[in-house]
C-alpha cells in the first residue's frame, strides 16, 4: 500500500518528496546548491543548539543570526543567478530575459564579504558596542555601518522589490532631513553618524528586537513549516480539500479556501501565498466554470484570511506577544479565536453564494485520479497531527516559552516525518523498500532545512530593515507626532480616529508581508488608540493588525489580488470589486474590536460569546446581503441588499445590547420574507448523493495547471 499516490498526472504540489537532485542549471549551480543544503543544516543545527542552550545574549545570538540568515540568502540568489533556482519567484523571469549579467554576482559576492566581516566584528565586540561605548563609535566603525546599510538595503530590494524599498528610503530621509516635514511631524533631524549607530553600531537597528524575536520564536517555527512541504503536508491539505467537493456543492471553490487559508497561516505573506497556492486552485476553479475575476478573488480573499488563523496568524502573534506587556502568545491565540471564527465562517458563505451558479456539475472523483487509501490517509493525518498537537499542549497546557514550545514541535515534526515511512517500510505497508524509504526519508529532510531557510530569509531580511525604519522614526518622536495628529483631525471623537487609522494602516502595509505591516502599525498607530483613546491592549493591536492585512485586497494596489488575477488572467478592477464583496466584513471587524472590545479579551464568557454571537450574524447578514443571488428585480433587490447590510453592520458594531437585538430581529424577519416570497434556483449546501448530480466529463479528469 502506497502511503502518497498523485493527486493526478499534472497535479506536482512542491512537496519535496525526493528530492530531485538533476538541477535544471549546470554543475556551478548544482554545487551551490549543495552547498546550500549543508550550510541550511549547519545553520538550523545552531539555531536549535541556541534554543536549548541559551547561554549567549540573545542581542548577540541576533548579530550572529541576522549575518547567517543575509549570507544563505546572498548564496541562493548566487544560486539562481546560475540557473539553479527551484522555488523562488524570480527564476522564470530570468530564464526568460537571460541569465544576469556578471554585475549583480559581482555585488552579491562583495555583499557577503561586508555582511561576513560586520557581522564578525559586531558579534566579538559585543561587550564593548553593546555596554562599554554605547552611543560612542569610532569613525573606521561608522564608515563600516554605513557599507553594512547600504547592503541591507539591496538585499531588501531584491528580496521584495522597490515598493518596499521606497519606505526604507523614505524613512531615513524623514530621520535625516525631518526639518523640512511640514506641521507637527518636523524634527531637528539626525546626523549620518548618529543614524549609522541607530542602525548597526547600537547593536540595535536592524540588529533589533524584531531580529532577535525572528531569531529566538519565529525562525523554528519555519523550520516547521518547511519540513511540513518538505515532507508532503501540502499534498495532504490539497487532498482534504477535494474530500470536501464529495459533499459540498461549493467544494471546488472551497478547496480554495481550505488550502489558501490554511498554508497561508503558516507562510507568513498573503501575496506569496496567493501565487503559491492560487498556481493550482484558480485554474482548478476557471476549468470548473468559476469566471476568472471570481476565482481571482476567491483566492486573494482565502490567502488573507489565512493570516489571522491561529496558531501561527502570519507570525504575527508572536510579535504581539513580545509587544504587549503581561500577555503570553496563549493569550494572543485565544484572542483571536472569535474574529477568525467569525471571518472564515463568512467566507466559507460568501464563496458559496457566488461560486455555485457557476459551477458545473463535474464529479468530485475526477479530481483525484489516484485516491489515497483510507488508512494511509489516516496515517498522513496521524503523522502532520502529532506535531500540532504536541504545539498546542506546550503553549496551552504547559504553558512553556514559545521557543521551548517551537524546538519541540520541529523535532516532533523531523522525527514523525522520518520515521512514518520507515515503520511502514518495515511493516509492508509501503511500495518502497527500507532502504529506499530511507534514501527518501534523508532527502526530504534535507530539503525541508533548505526549504526553511528559503521561507525564512525574505522574513528576517525584512523584519532587519523594519526594525531600522522603526528605530529612526522612534528617535524623531514621530509616533507622538502622529498620535496629536490622529487627535487633532479627529477631534478627539473615536470613530473618527479609527476610520483615519485604518487608512493610515492599509496605506502603511501596501505590498509587504503580514509580519512586516503589523510591526509598523503596531509600533505607530496602536499607541495612539491605546493612549489618547483608552482602548484596550489587544484590542488596539488586533485593529491595526486586521487594519494592515486589508492593504492587500484594497485597491488601487491590492497585491494580493494583483498576483491572483494575473494567474487568472482576470480583470484586476473586476477582481478588487469581487474581493471586497467576498470579504466585507473583514472591512467591518476591526471597528467591532473598538466598541466591543471583551470579543479579543482572551477571556471566554457569557459576554464574550454573546458579543462574538453577534458579530457572526451580523457578517453572515452583511454576506447575504451584498452576495446572495436574489431573484427579484433591481426595485426589490437593491433596497433588500442594503437592508441586509445595514442591520449586519448595527449587530456588528451597535455598543447597546438592545439595538443589536432589534437589528437581529428584522434581519430574521426579511430573511423569512425572502424565502417565503420567492428565491433563485436552489443553492443548497450539501450534496444529498456523492456524484448524483455529476456528469462525466470526456476528458481524462487531470486538473489543469497554469
Amino acid at each position: 500500500m502506497a502511503v502518497s499516490e498523485p493527486l493526478s498526472d499534472d497535479f506536482e504540489p512542491e512537496t519535496g518528496q525526493g528530492f530531485d537532485t538533476e538541477s535544471p542549471g549546470d554543475a556551478e549551480a548544482e554545487s551551490m546548491r549543495n552547498v546550500l543544503i549543508g550550510l541550511s543544516v549547519v545553520f538550523w543545527m545552531i539555531v536549535i543548539w541556541y534554543a536549548w542552550d541559551q547561554t549567549i545574549p540573545r542581542a548577540q545570538y541576533g548579530v550572529i543570526f541576522f549575518g547567517a540568515v543575509l549570507e544563505l540568502f546572498i548564496l541562493s540568489e548566487l544560486m539562481d543567478l546560475a540557473g539553479g533556482g527551484r522555488d523562488e519567484l524570480f527564476v522564470d523571469l530570468k530564464r526568460v530575459y537571460g541569465q544576469a549579467n556578471r554585475i549583480e554576482s559581482a555585488l552579491l559576492t562583495l555583499s557577503a564579504i561586508d555582511v561576513a566581516i560586520t557581522c564578525a566584528y559586531i558579534a566579538i565586540n559585543f561587550q564593548t558596542l553593546y555596554v562599554t561605548r554605547q552611543g560612542r563609535a569610532f569613525q573606521h566603525e561608522i564608515y563600516m555601518a554605513a557599507i553594512f546599510t547600504l547592503v541591507v538595503i539591496y538585499l531588501t530590494w531584491r528580496s521584495f522589490g522597490t515598493t518596499f524599498l521606497s519606505i526604507i528610503l523614505l524613512g531615513i530621509a524623514y530621520g535625516r532631513w525631518g526639518m523640512f516635514a511640514p506641521g507637527p511631524l518636523a524634527h531637528g533631524g539626525i546626523g549620518w553618524d548618529r543614524l549609522m549607530r541607530i542602525f548597526v553600531l547600537s547593536v540595535d537597528g536592524f540588529f533589533g528586537f524584531l531580529t532577535q524575536l525572528v531569531a529566538a520564536w519565529i525562525a523554528l517555527f519555519l523550520l516547521y513549516a518547511g519540513f511540513l512541504k518538505a515532507y508532503g503536508a501540502f499534498d495532504l491539505i490539497m487532498r482534504l480539500a477535494f474530500r470536501s467537493a464529495r459533499y459540498i456543492d461549493s467544494g471546488i471553490a472551497q478547496t480554495a479556501v481550505l488550502s489558501s487559508a490554511v498554508i497561508g497561516s503558516v507562510n507568513g505573506s498573503q501575496t506569496a501565498n496567493a501565487g503559491m497556492t492560487g498556481s493550482f486552485t484558480i485554474p482548478l476553479m476557471k476549468r470548473n466554470g468559476i469566471k476568472p475575476e471570481t476565482a481571482g478573488a476567491i483566492e486573494a480573499v482565502a490567502s488573507t484570511s489565512g493570516q489571522v488563523l491561529p496558531p501561527v496568524m502570519g507570525a504575527a502573534a508572536f510579535i504581539m506577544a513580545s509587544l504587549i506587556t503581561g500577555i503570553t502568545y496563549a493569550d494572543v491565540i485565544v484572542a483571536g479565536l472569535i474574529p477568525a471564527a467569525v471571518l472564515v465562517v463568512t467566507i466559507f458563505i460568501a464563496v458559496h453564494y457566488v461560486s455555485v451558479p457557476q459551477l458545473d456539475n463535474t464529479d468530485p472523483e475526477d479530481l483525484i485520479q489516484d485516491p489515497m487509501p483510507r488508512m494511509a490517509f489516516l496515517i498522513e493525518i496521524v503523522k502532520y497531527g502529532v506535531p500540532l498537537a504536541i504545539l498546542i499542549y506546550k503553549l496551552g497546557i504547559e504553558q512553556v516559552t514559545v521557543m521551548t514550545a517551537a524546538l519541540w514541535t520541529a523535532t516532533a515534526m523531523l522525527l514523525t516525518g522520518t520515521l512514518t515511512p520507515l515503520l511502514l517500510a518495515m511493516a509492508g505497508m509501503s511500495d518502497e523498500s527500507i532502504s529506499a524509504s530511507a534514501r527518501r526519508s534523508v532527502w526530504e529532510t534535507l530539503d525541508g532545512a533548505r526549504e526553511g531557510v528559503v521561507v525564512l530569509a525574505p522574513v528576517a531580511i525584512i523584519l532587519g530593515a523594519i526594525n531600522g525604519v522603526v528605530d529612526v522614526l522612534t528617535a524623531t518622536g514621530v509616533p507622538t507626532s502622529i498620535s496629536l495628529t490622529l487627535m487633532e483631525l479627529s477631534g478627539g471623537v473615536l470613530w473618527v480616529a479609527a476610520v483615519l487609522a485604518m487608512i493610515i494602516c492599509i496605506i502603511l502595509g501596501l505590498g509587504m508581508p503580514t509580519t512586516a505591516s503589523y510591526t509598523i502599525v503596531a509600533l505607530l498607530i496602536a499607541p495612539t488608540l491605546i493612549n489618547q483613546f483608552f482602548l484596550p491592549e489587544l484590542a488596539g493591536h488586533f485593529f491595526v493588525f486586521y487594519a494592515a492585512i486589508l492593504a492587500g485586497l484594497t485597491p488601487p494596489i491590492a497585491t494580493c489580488v494583483a498576483v491572483a488575477c494575473g494567474i487568472a488572467g482576470a480583470d484586476f478592477w473586476k477582481s478588487c470589486w469581487e474581493a471586497v464583496k467576498l470579504s466585507a466584513p473583514l472591512f467591518v471587524l476591526p471597528f467591532a474590536f473598538v466598541y466591543h472590545p471583551e470579543m479579543v479579551s482572551a477571556q471566554f464568557d457569557t459576554q464574550v460569546f454573546l458579543t462574538g454571537a453577534f458579530a457572526m450574524v451580523g457578517a453572515i447578514a452583511m454576506i447575504h446581503g451584498i452576495n446572495y443571488p436574489f431573484a427579484f428585480g433591481k426595485p426589490i433587490t437593491l433596497p433588500a441588499r442594503f437592508a441586509f447590510t445595514v442591520t449586519g453592520i448595527v449587530m456588528m458594531l451597535h455598543p447597546s445590547r438592545l439595538v443589536q437585538a432589534l437589528a437581529l430581529i428584522v434581519a430574521v424577519a426579511m430573511y423569512v420574507v425572502q424565502t417565503a416570497v420567492g428565491r433563485p434556483k436552489p443553492i443548497g449546501v450539501l450534496r444529498r448523493t456523492v456524484g448524483s448530480t455529476s456528469r462525466k466529463r470526456p476528458q481524462t479528469g487531470k486538473v489543469e495547471r497554469k
